[in-house]
């Protein structure tokens, strides 16, 4: 690995290994599994197993291509099952290779089948990981609508995600049966008021000027933590898993930018950690925090900090995406922490944050990549810059981070 240089890197940072993916060096969500990292493509069609059981090595040994028109961008892996997002694919369609038109307005045009033609599959497939390298197909659950975008699965009865169904604004929560894993069943929903326009019902938000979409929702004790995108924070009661109830809505955009991506519970802390992802270049959408909410009360979070953005360097004047987009999510069968946070920071790499003071968060660890060698973008003039996407984080420490064209890196956090 001598011959690949981070563009920086502190010394609690050390490159271990790289993987261009097979040539798709493209990915977004990426899961680990008896040695093995799934990832999940978000321009290549498809997802990909690679072998890390030597991270130094990494060797990509699979690649499951997706139907045509289709994302499988999104995975989750567990109890040697793994589900895959089918969602059409949206930065396939000429009128989304402009981002702002994808992040900032309704999507459900895209879904309606009166204005166009099915030919993408929607739904979620699930496979059998017994054999790490050799996925087999056991299940799928169709939907009718664009399909899903990420789902939550940490092992047991429910799986829940996000899904644009037909006669919705845009994306929202689905609870998911999964006590046949060959059989799926759709159990539950939860929405906003507002986004049942099949039912009748009409927003009270600026839809031209945002997304009011769920992006994902994080389980803990029945309570869903719900990122709304541009409608930031919804915490839903999931006891009832076919009637969700709403516990609290939390907007902050305006005056920030909104674009909620990940909500993630610290339970022994009594904290949520909050990320507002960075969708458009040059901060065009605005600063982008990643928040710290005391969480004490589940009706009332309170948001008491946010994270240091990174200052090596002048990151926005390097052009595109310079802002958070996601956090390493406390797997199951990982690397579980309360007190350190893995960030995503786009074209400023992988930041780690140390949240002993929740108060004072700050940075203790960073890794970014080169710029990528290859282009696998299809879109037109996107800057050739760094787009970190996702990190999954071993027992041992060992950070496994994605990118939308430069491939699996392997960073060992020494702190």
């Amino acid at each position: 690995m001598a011959h690949i240089k981070p563009d920086y890197a502190t010394s609690n940072m050390r490159l271990v290994g790289h993987d261009d993916q097979g040539g798709r060096s493209d990915a977004v969500q990426i899961n680990l599994h008896r040695g093995h990292a799934y990832v999940g493509h978000i321009f290549s069609k498809g997802f990909s197993i690679v072998d890390v059981r030597d991270p130094a090595n990494p060797k990509t040994v699979n690649y499951v291509p997706a139907p045509p028109n289709t994302w499988t961008l999104h995975l989750q892996a567990c109890d040697d099952l793994l589900l895959v997002i089918h969602n059409k694919d949206m930065f396939a369609q000429p009128e989304l290779a402009d981002e702002k038109n994808y992040y900032k307005g309704s999507v459900d045009g895209h879904a309606e089948p009166e204005k166009t033609t099915r030919d993408w599959s929607a739904g979620m497939a699930v496979y059998d990981i017994s054999n790490p390298a050799e996925p087999k197909q056991i299940g799928f659950m169709p939907v009718e609508g664009t399909g899903l975008h990420r789902i939550w699965y940490v092992g047991g009865r429910f799986a829940y995600a996000s899904a644009l169904l037909d006669g919705f604004t845009d994306y929202i929560m689905i609870v998911i049966d999964m006590a046949n894993p060959a059989k799926p069943i759709l159990t539950g929903k939860y929405w906003l008021p507002g986004m049942n326009k099949a039912a009748g019902e009409v927003p009270d938000w600026p839809t031209p000027n945002g997304r009011f979409g769920l992006h994902h929702p994080i389980i803990h004790d029945d309570i869903a933590y719900c990122s709304w995108r541009d409608a930031c924070l919804a915490v839903v009661d999931v006891k009832d898993k076919s009637n969700p109830k709403l516990i609290t809505h939390k907007v902050w955009a305006p005056p920030f930018g909104g674009g909620t991506h990940n909500a993630l519970p610290l339970p022994d802390r009594n904290l949520l950690i909050v990320v507002d992802e960075t969708v458009l270049d040059n901060q065009e959408d605005g600063f982008k925090p990643i928040w710290v909410f005391d969480n004490q009360v589940r009706s009332n979070p309170i948001s008491v900090s946010t994270f240091p953005p990174p200052s090596d360097k002048d990151y926005l004047g390097v052009g595109g995406h310079f802002g958070p987009h996601n956090v390493y999510e406390n797997r199951p069968g990982c690397f579980v922490s309360s007190e350190f946070i893995f960030a995503t920071y786009q074209n400023a790499g992988l930041r780690v944050y140390d949240i002993r003071d929740q108060f004072r968060p700050k940075e203790v660890g960073a890794f970014v990549p080169p710029r990528p060698t290859t282009w696998m973008d299809p879109r037109p003039n996107r800057p050739v810059v760094l787009h970190s996407a996702d990190v999954c984080v071993d027992r041992n420490g060992l950070c496994y981070v994605t990118d939308f064209n430069a491939g699996l890196y392997i960073v060992e956090y020494k702190g």
